[in-house]
């Protein structure tokens, strides 16, 4: 296909906590990379990272989930990762993305899905969610929303929406330990660059914060009062895992836990760490995530 790009594999040789197994997936003509480890055929947990972050963002967690006998499946969006990477801005659409990844879930077959969502990944997972309910059995959502325009953003995302669509050159590793509490190393910082060994690779970068809904009235935001409404009668188990050190998610768990029923008597969590938490609490967070799959894998074997 004209005009998309794909990093070359030279990139992506040793990365740090990175031994995992490539795999890819055709979505209309566009390959998805996504790891997928644990027993194969199983009902999964499935991991959407957001910007300008990738797989690599779950490395850790993976390795455990996986360890504890759960099957673990993190794609890396158009644009992003090891995936292909269209050259044109204009080619990233909101629907598009949530499009193609709906598509990668109901290629894999995967149901009875646990769903673990954060930043862009939110927005694209809580939709699909929304209109295919019957494919996840519970969902997480760690510092993300699903935005209606209605909620106030903080400068700190503003200034990155900025950011991210004029500034010439976007240091990737910079982005991530701004939103990070620990000190990333020099190999962990390498590894979030590779995804992008020059400005040509940046269209999802920049395209992505721009098409997050800032208004009631956008095309978008209509669209995701709709899935609401469907968010609104979720009962299946929902819960959310927020950060205290990030300005741009603050509040969002409790907007979810007073419109979402699945919320109710579950044991949310608002963890120390920065935006990517998962950097943070990558060991708090997987505990966390093989407790909630146990426990829907109980629910649905009474």
């Amino acid at each position: 296909m004209e005009g998309i790009l794909r990093t070359p594999d030279i990139y992506f040789i040793s990365l740090k906590d990175y031994p995992f197994q490539s795999h890819f997936a055709d979505i209309r003509g566009l390959q998805i990379h996504y790891v997928d480890e644990g027993p194969s055929g199983t009902n999964p947990v499935l991991l959407l990272h957001g910007v300008p972050a990738w797989s690599y963002l779950y490395r850790q967690m993976i390795k455990k989930i996986s360890e504890a006998g759960i099957r673990v499946i993190a794609p890396d969006l158009i644009g992003f990762g090891k995936s292909d990477k269209p050259a044109k801005i204009k080619f990233h659409t909101y629907q598009s993305h949530v499009d193609r990844m709906t598509e990668f879930i109901i290629k894999l077959g995967l149901r009875e899905i646990i769903l673990f969502c954060h930043d862009w990944g939110s927005l694209i997972g809580l939709r699909i969610a929304a209109s295919h309910s019957d494919l996840f059995c519970g969902i997480i959502v760690s510092n993300g929303m699903l935005p209606t325009g209605e909620q106030k953003l903080d400068f700190t995302f503003k200034l990155w929406k900025y950011f991210a669509r004029y500034s010439p050159f976007i240091p990737v590793d910079n982005v991530i330990q701004y939103g990070t509490i620990r000190k990333l190393d020099k190999e962990e910082r390498k590894a979030y660059r590779a995804p992008f060994p020059s400005m040509k690779y940046y269209a999802g970068i920049r395209a992505l914060p721009r098409l997050v809904p800032t208004t009631p009235n956008e095309t978008e935001s209509k669209t995701n009062e709709k899935a609401w409404e469907s968010l609104a009668m979720w009962e299946k188990p929902f819960l959310t895992l927020f950060s205290t050190q990030d300005p741009i998610s603050c509040g969002g768990d409790e907007y979810l836990q007073k419109r979402i029923p699945g919320t109710t008597g579950q044991d949310h969590s608002r963890l120390e760490a920065g935006h990517f938490i998962q950097e943070d609490r990558s060991t708090e967070l997987a505990d966390i995530i093989i407790r909630f799959r146990k426990k829907s894998e109980t629910r649905s074997s009474k």
